[in-house]
């Protein structure tokens, strides 16, 4: 998944970040001058309750700017580093009789697809626009429309900067498991977050001896676990390791610090005879859904329509996250330095069906 560079030459004596300003305003006030009727047109007051794993500087930037479009206040509970995402989904499933959230935005898309399948969710029924890729367009919709993918992150390998010469730089996450990188390697505690989800993409993608294998091959190469994907570009940062599995994101985040961490996106590599294969860097949409019975109904649909038709995903792209826009729209080109190439579009429902036993076996080898 590559997109050429976005120009801002008209903007060339802004800096970025008030270029971004500019681009993320004209957007809002674009898709509120343009709303009309429906969704967004009913509810003009009152509040709404988002449970939401997104990190928070991008959760209030997106809240901000539809609380001052839509005049609705949002209460907006998040989660811990450690937990991202396990934690509200657990707190999702203790109200499901009395239901106090309205609007679901999750950073990933298994623990949705958990809370879709137990019936936590009813179908939202937009026109949204296409995906960038049509191969993307089953990672962008839930059965019955229990919910709605925006914004892609991928799975990055971090790599400590002028650690590794051009040919000796890990490549793959195969290439975690060599003995060469005893002592050097980390990662998130695979209970959580995007960790979660990716362990269980590599399950499903080599069959369970196979990961269980890579997991014992870890194990012996000393691996560290960290409380999240944050944590892991710090201790690369720091040199506590040379390389951690973690988020896109969080390296962009340690580029913008200055910090020597650089992102590999992993190489393809399928067709020899290695039992851990390659498919590209593993891409995670953020996913948004409707709370069956939650108690704010008409602001509940202002805020779904804002995230999944207005700027949000615009505004995910252009902010320091850089997200990768999944729908075409005004901003479905991103920076070339911040471009994914390839992009592995996992089965997301073949992933969450093996998700448990993938955990089972990252407790077993690894004791997480």
């Amino acid at each position: 998944m590559k997109h050429g560079p976005r120009r801002m030459a008209s903007r060339a004596a802004l800096t970025r970040r008030e270029a971004v300003g500019v681009l993320v305003s004209a957007s809002v006030g674009a898709w509120a001058s343009g709303c009309s009727g429906g969704a967004s047109g009913s509810a003009s007051s009152g509040e709404v309750v988002l449970y939401s794993s997104v990190d928070d500087f991008l959760l209030q930037q997106v809240i901000r700017a539809f609380e001052a479009s839509s005049g609705i206040h949002v209460r907006a509970l998040g989660d811990t580093e450690a937990t991202k995402t396990t934690g509200l989904v657990e707190r999702l499933i203790a109200e499901r009789e009395r239901p106090r959230a309205d609007v679901w935005w999750a950073s990933e898309p298994f623990g949705t697809i958990r809370l879709a399948a137990m019936g936590l969710f009813e179908p939202v029924k937009l026109e949204l626009r296409p995906p960038v890729e049509e191969r993307f367009a089953p990672m962008l919709r839930g059965r019955d429309g229990l919910w709605h993918g925006i914004a892609f992150r991928a799975r990055v390998i971090g790599v400590r900067e002028g650690r590794f010469d051009e040919g000796s730089t890990p490549r793959r996450v195969a290439d975690l498991a060599e003995p060469r990188l005893k002592g050097r390697i980390g990662m998130a505690r695979p209970r959580f977050g995007t960790t979660r989800g990716h362990m269980a993409a590599l399950a499903q993608a080599w069959g369970m001896e196979s990961f269980r294998e890579w997991l014992l091959a870890l194990r012996s190469n000393g691996v560290r676990l960290y409380g999240g994907n944050s944590s892991v570009v710090r201790a690369i940062a720091d040199g506590e390791i040379d390389v951690g599995l973690t988020d896109s994101d969080d390296v962009w985040g340690a580029r913008r610090n200055s910090w020597p961490v650089v992102a590999v996106f992993e190489a393809v590599d399928h067709d020899g005879d290695s039992p851990w294969p390659s498919f590209g860097p593993m891409l995670l949409p953020n996913t948004v859904a409707r709370v069956k019975g939650g108690p704010n109904g008409a602001q509940a649909g202002a805020l779904i329509q804002f995230l999944l038709e207005g700027p949000a995903e615009e505004m995910l792209a252009l902010s320091d996250s850089h997200n990768l826009p999944a729908r075409h729209g005004p901003f479905a080109e991103v920076e070339a330095e911040f471009s994914v190439p390839g992009g592995w579009a996992p089965d997301l429902a073949g992933v969450s069906a093996v998700e448990e036993a993938a955990m089972a076996a990252c407790d077993e080898v690894l004791g997480a």
